[in-house]
């Protein structure tokens, strides 16, 4: 037999005995009772832990439209770590917005299909079944290689982005910079109350507005709009930092910002609110939640050439997109927001939009306030998790005074 011969036939048989040996290792791993769990292990390459689910409990949409789409499942797909900075969190507490209303009827769904699929890999409808619902209050049960500072059983909350599944489930999965330490001082019901109306006005007050702690002393603020959700963080907020506020809401809800701090109060039902405040001193900043024609009179209502700002919640971006398509509805949107913000710097004044953004630091911020006494969670009405369609139709009516939260599990129930 040839040298070459001889190493082929050789290498034959080592072939055969590490087929035999891998067909043998393939049989041990099959009658393994830990094999469902290795390859869930594999199918999140990212994962520190041992646990193995593929399904969950949730509320989902298969389609948009109003109240009906809603569908509750034991059949949902259970979340799995994507990236090593993210973190599997338990739902003890889920809090329901406007934004989610809209979104079930399709709102932003064509620039949310693109933040989800920017490459178009997916095909089309793949946005469904969603998930909705953007506070979250609950324990991490899983944390992917690269997450620092936190730790499985740690109580956290978060504002969940809008192009990322929702709290309505009994898990999600999110990014570590997006979750924050839960207070100390709140329970997880009363704690799904803040996250998304904390970030939504620390992104327009202090990232648009350029307000601080160390600011607001001296500072006159307009909240227009000031019984909801956003408009009543706000007020404590500012008032902690020592600012002015003034508010406009309805009679019926007069002593209730005043309760939140607010120094003065105009009612909007009484008649046109440009009227009484035009007799006020002029604002440093105006936070408008109530959109419409208020643009018209509210920034004459600034003070000019002081660097003063007016900052709208309510802007026409994902409409644009919904209506125009992501290209034309981007133009159309800077086109827009140019031209006034170009309008109103020739009359000394800024104009801004701004948006809700998700943020971990921001809620660390927050976590010390509340716990600090400085702020509390203004809740409107708890619904138990089978009654989801009913937060909904509540959230639907419009007057809240606070936010509509979701309990999903019973406080100290067992991980």
């Amino acid at each position: 037999m040839s040298a070459t011969a001889s190493v082929l036939f050789h290498s034959s048989n080592m072939t055969c005995v590490r087929r035999l040996e891998y067909k043998r290792w393939l049989l041990r791993l099959s009658t393994s009772t830990n094999v469902k769990t290795l390859l869930c292990r594999q199918s999140s390459p990212f994962s520190t832990s041992s646990r193995c689910r593929t399904i969950m409990p949730a509320w989902v949409i298969d389609k948009y439209g109003s109240n009906e789409v809603l569908r509750f499942t034991k059949n949902a797909r259970f979340p799995l770590l994507r990236f090593p900075n993210e973190v599997i969190v338990k739902v003890f507490a889920a809090g329901l917005n406007p934004l989610d209303v809209s979104m079930r009827g399709g709102y932003g769904a064509a620039t949310l299909s693109v933040k989800r699929d920017p490459l178009n890999s997916i095909q089309s409808g793949s946005d469904f079944p969603l998930i909705l619902g953007r506070d979250v209050s609950g324990v991490i049960i899983e944390c992917g290689m690269d997450v620092k500072y936190f730790t499985e059983r740690d109580e956290v909350w978060a504002a969940i982005p809008p192009w990322k599944q929702g709290s309505l489930a009994e898990f999600v999965v999110l990014s570590a910079n997006e979750i924050s330490h839960k207070p100390k001082s709140l329970s997880h019901t009363e704690a799904a109350a803040i996250p998304y109306v904390a970030t939504t006005a620390w992104s327009a007050l202090v990232n648009t507005g350029g307000l601080s702690k160390d600011n607001c002393g001296k500072k006159r603020i307009l909240i227009l709009g000031g019984s909801g959700g956003v408009g009543t963080f706000a007020i404590q907020m500012l008032k902690a930092w020592g600012a002015h506020v003034t508010v406009t809401c309805s009679q019926n809800a007069e002593g209730f910002v005043r309760g939140l701090g607010a120094d003065h109060v105009v009612d909007y039902t009484a008649g046109p609110v440009e009227e009484p405040l035009s007799a006020l001193d002029k604002f440093d900043v105006i936070l408008d939640n109530v959109g419409g024609d208020t643009e018209r009179w509210a920034l004459n209502l600034l003070k000019p050439w002081c660097g003063a700002k007016y900052v709208t919640l309510v802007t026409p971006f994902l409409h644009n997109t919904d209506m125009l398509g992501i290209a034309d509805g981007m133009m159309q949107t800077a086109a827009t927001v140019a031209t006034k913000a170009l309008k109103h710097l020739m009359k000394g004044v800024h104009y801004r939009w701004g948006f809700f953004a998700p943020s971990g630091p921001a809620l660390d911020e927050v976590t010390e306030m509340v716990d600090a006494g400085q702020i509390r969670p203004v809740v409107d009405e708890t619904f138990s998790f089978s009654q989801v369609p009913q937060a909904f139709e509540k959230l639907e009516n419009g007057h809240a005074r606070g936010k509509t939260v979701i309990q999903v599990i019973k406080e100290g129930d067992d991980l």
